[in-house]
């Protein structure tokens, strides 16, 4: 039976993912910092499900993984989908301090906890949710566009080195456009996918080692595009 982490599994993508782990015959083991809402998924499968309730950024993330590392056995995958990010127009640096707290400091410490981790086991996968918003920049929120710049940016240099490893370790970057999640903030929202469905598209990416996936699928459209604009022409947008 292969073992995975999900972090950020009280709601949302995570906890569909971790549901869709479970059916797989994964054994998993689930963080968050709601522990009633862990508990609740871990009653639907008690014999698979092992939880452990923390908050990224207030402990050490490395000890509080190891715990469910021994919980469940090992580890196979792990997939970090704890995010945070809120409109900030008028840069209140609290709200930019608390995103970059989660969606840089502690990512960081997370991703180069499991890194070494699979190196030395010599195998594993690395999973972790960006977003399309890391593409460019953005004027209403600015602390999470640039963080998931920074995750991306992350996570690829994380898959250079995988590469040069020469063993079975991989890196995918999931970047979902719009889910029907309460991450999804703002008006103009298109293409909104549910997070049944962007779990779903989440594992086929899991399953195949891709290195990025977009949810839903066509939005590596939309990232095309945002790559092509001229500096010029985006500045006005």
């Amino acid at each position: 039976m292969k073992k995975a982490i999900v972090i950020g599994a009280t709601s949302g993508i995570g906890n569909e993912l971790a549901k869709i782990l479970v059916e797989n015959a994964y054994k998993v083991g689930i963080t968050g910092r709601r522990k009633a809402e862990l508990e609740n998924l871990k009653d639907t499968n008690p014999e698979n499900f092992y939880s452990n309730s923390f908050d990224c950024t207030t402990v050490s993330n490395a000890e509080k993984l190891a715990e469910l590392v021994q919980d469940i056995g090992g580890l196979d995958v792990l997939i970090l989908s704890s995010g945070t990010g809120e409109l900030n127009e008028k840069l209140v640096f609290d709200i930019e301090n608390a995103t970059n707290r989660l969606n840089v400091i502690a990512f960081t410490e997370i991703v180069d906890w499991v890194f070494k981790y699979f190196e030395k086991q010599e195998k594993g996968h690395l999973v972790a949710i960006s977003s399309i918003g890391g593409i460019r920049g953005s004027g209403i929120a600015p602390a999470y566009n640039a963080s998931k710049a920074y995750q991306i940016n992350y996570l690829e240099g994380l898959r250079q080195k995988a590469t040069k490893t020469k063993n079975p370790i991989y890196i995918t970057d999931i970047r979902p456009g719009f889910v029907n999640t309460d991450m999804a903030k703002g008006e103009g929202q298109f293409w909104v996918a549910t997070k049944e469905k962007a779990a779903k598209q989440i594992f086929g990416y899991i399953k195949s080692k891709k290195a990025i996936g977009y949810v839903s699928k066509r939005w590596r459209f939309i990232a095309l595009i945002l790559k092509l604009i001229p500096n010029r022409i985006y500045a006005r947008m």
